[in-house]
């Protein structure tokens, strides 16, 4: 369960920081080709989100593997499980239905490493 866990936590890191990264550094101009939903939202906004998705992913990892506050490890996983619900609730009122699948696999993910991390193998 803990290897499952930490290959769940370092793919969930991986997609995370990509993004977030994506989302710091390009102009919402720029971002609007592969996602459209950025229209809706400022540029701060959007780097907002793209922070928090980047904070998420090094709190999935750095806690657990430092051994420091390893509690913040689940509640970064929470974090960015609520951040899944609010990007389906986007993706739903946009109408597109094929970002909601990619977000609800991502939403699960980190649901099973908040689940993972705080009752059946605690860190």
């Amino acid at each position: 369960m803990n290897v499952t866990l930490w290959i769940i936590q370092v793919l969930l890191a991986l997609a995370f920081v990509m993004a977030g990264t994506l989302k710091l550094t390009q102009p919402k101009e720029k971002l609007q080709p592969q996602m459209r939903y950025v229209e809706d939202f400022s540029q701060g906004t959007v780097r907002l989100i793209g922070l928090l998705e980047v904070l998420g992913a090094a709190g999935l990892i750095l806690p657990a593997v430092t051994g420091i506050l390893p509690g913040l490890t689940p509640l970064a996983a929470l974090g960015l499980a609520l951040t899944m619900i609010g990007a389906m609730l986007t993706h739903l009122r946009r109408k597109e239905l094929p970002m909601i699948a990619v977000n609800f696999v991502l939403l699960a993910l980190a649901a099973f490493v908040v689940y993972g991390r705080y009752v059946a193998l605690p860190l």
